[in-house]
């Protein structure tokens, strides 16, 4: 007779995976995709304020731009204020600028059209050293509760 070194009635050897190893295994995974989920909503708030942040710039620049090509009459760009973005809208925005209020007629619709209808700005011009300074603001309700902290800006100063 052939000997066998197979016991019978000895502890079995254990193959495959356990159902407890299993759901450890699935709550390590599902807890791993919850923290990817929370970065990827975080990553997507990062970057709408970024696009904010970049378009608020582009549009200060442009602004800047138009008051260094109309020199002469840079007083009148302080007409832009806080105030006078109400019912800026894309119906009655000019679509041919003539004149310097048109050009600011259409600078605000654009800040409004880009940066939403709490956007606003004010400029600030000195005649004595030719100083003018750009301020656009715009509300950033993803990142605080406060309303009163909701207001980011962007500033940029330059002599003429």
């Amino acid at each position: 007779m052939k000997s066998s070194s197979f016991r019978h009635g000895g502890p079995r050897r254990a193959r495959g995976f356990t159902l407890l190893e299993v759901l450890i295994a699935l709550l390590v995974l599902a807890f791993g995709l919850l923290g990817f989920a929370l970065l990827q909503t975080m990553n997507l708030r990062f970057t709408q304020s970024a696009n904010h942040r970049t378009q608020a710039t582009n549009l200060a620049y442009d602004l800047l731009d138009q008051i260094r090509a109309n020199r002469l009459q840079a007083p009148e760009y302080t007409a832009i204020t806080p105030g006078t973005f109400a019912g800026e809208t894309g119906s009655n925005c000019p679509q041919t600028v003539a004149v310097v209020t048109d050009s600011i007629k259409r600078w605000r619709c654009q800040v409004v059209a880009t940066l939403g209808t709490g956007a606003n700005a004010t400029v600030n011009y000195t005649a004595a050293d030719g100083m003018v300074s750009v301020r656009v603001a715009w509300n950033d309700q993803r990142w605080v509760e406060n309303p009163l902290d909701r207001e980011k800006y962007f500033e940029l100063r330059t002599q003429l």
